[in-house]
């Protein structure tokens, strides 16, 4: 390999690199989020006998209107992701042209399902696919966080004793 390869490429990359930084300044970042928990008494809520569910996988699909002038542009993307071991999972999507966190809010969708579970005693899905409903919160102008409702996972039998019938 000649030697000019190399520099020609780390060249490029630390000007991907600035210009990636340059424009998060501009554009704002979006982080999209949501947990997973066992729902040990089947009822599709939060008990106190619930759990958040590590090492579950999440399919988590996007799209988001750019508004650019004169062009109707969208940004789509499907990605997974896998629960930490609060059950959460955390997608950040870096500066994009054209997709502000004020207007982003009013022309973007995002949907997770689940995928599967680490669980072996808690892997029937319970509440599987979120609905486009999202929580937008923004601390910081050019930051924006959409929260999606829970998923769950529950077992395959429902414990009696600790739920009544």
């Amino acid at each position: 390999m000649k030697p000019v390869i190399p520099f020609l490429f780390l060249s490029l990359l630390s000007k991907i690199l600035s210009f990636q930084t340059e424009s998060a300044k501009n554009n704002g970042q979006i982080t999209v989020m949501g947990l997973v928990y066992c729902d040990i008494c089947s009822n599709n809520s939060f008990s106190r006998h619930s759990y958040f569910l590590p090492g579950a996988e999440v399919r988590i699909d996007c799209n988001f209107r750019a508004f650019v002038p004169r062009t109707r542009e969208q940004i789509s993307f499907s990605v997974n992701r896998t629960t930490d071991k609060r059950g959460v999972y955390m997608l950040d999507i870096p500066s994009v042209d054209g997709i502000e966190c004020a207007k982003a809010a009013i022309a973007s969708t995002c949907q997770a399902s689940l995928v599967g579970s680490s669980s072996t005693s808690c892997n029937i899905p319970g509440y599987s696919s979120t609905t486009d409903e999202i929580a937008i919160k923004s601390r910081h102008p050019n930051i924006c966080i959409y929260s999606l409702s829970a998923l769950n996972f529950r077992p395959s039998k429902r414990d009696v004793t600790l739920c009544g019938k």
